[in-house]
């Protein structure tokens, strides 16, 4: 092939090469390293006591994993397993299941029946964070992650699902009356509905969510 060929020619050396120093830079770079540390020697030193006294995180701190869920009770997570597909670590496992009319567990089609996560692989990079479509998937600032065997390094689901917020039901249950997937992902639903409390009292009567769900439900009616 010729050499003149532009496809083979070698890049510029100056884009990749090494930046030359001057006859000062290069008197000054035996100690150009100690920079950090000289900026930092003379700074009063700081003990943590930690875990008597706990410095609270950054607030973008990448920690613990949460499911979220949406105004009235359904799951965020559809298990499309985006977020497995991202780990560079291996450390998600999700199984998908269909939702059905009896049994609606997140919007649309399918919801995430099991979800796991590997804590002794998780490198905390946020990567499935930002794979997640709906934004089922975040990270709190909770760092104290730790088992007394592997086996409970493993978080299940139950373990990383967020806690009914005061007027959520506890799915399953309908979607909210005459909405589809794309109403939820946008934000339409704020709560739920006396449609979907009627369903959850003629399906689980006992069920704990109930007497929060009528109580906002009648404080919105009053306002």
């Amino acid at each position: 092939m010729s050499d003149n060929n532009p496809l083979f020619e070698q890049p510029d050396p100056s884009l990749y090469s090494p930046t030359k120093k001057g006859p000062i830079g290069s008197f000054f770079s035996p100690v150009a390293g100690f920079g950090v540390t000289f900026s930092t020697i003379f700074r009063p030193t700081v003990t943590e006591e930690y875990p008597y006294k706990k410095v609270p995180t950054r607030p973008r701190y990448h920690g613990l994993h949460k499911l979220n869920r949406y105004a009235d009770g359904l799951e965020k997570c559809i298990g499309c397993e985006l977020c497995a597909w991202a780990c560079p670590a291996d450390a998600i496992y999700v199984e998908a299941a269909p939702n059905s009319p009896g049994a609606q567990y997140s919007p649309g089609e399918r919801y995430g029946r099991v979800y796991q996560v590997n804590y002794l692989r998780c490198i905390f990079c946020a990567y499935c964070i930002q794979a997640c479509p709906t934004r089922a998937l975040t990270m709190s600032n909770e760092y104290e992650i730790t088992a007394p065997t592997r086996e409970e390094m493993i978080y299940e689901k139950h373990q990383l699902l967020v806690p009914l917020a005061q007027g959520m039901l506890n799915p399953p249950h309908p979607m909210v009356e005459g909405t589809t997937d794309a109403d939820y992902y946008q934000g339409n639903v704020t709560g739920p509905t006396q449609a979907q409390i009627d369903w959850v009292a003629e399906h689980r009567p006992d069920d704990p969510s109930l007497e929060g769900a009528r109580a906002s439900q009648k404080a919105e009616g009053e306002k």
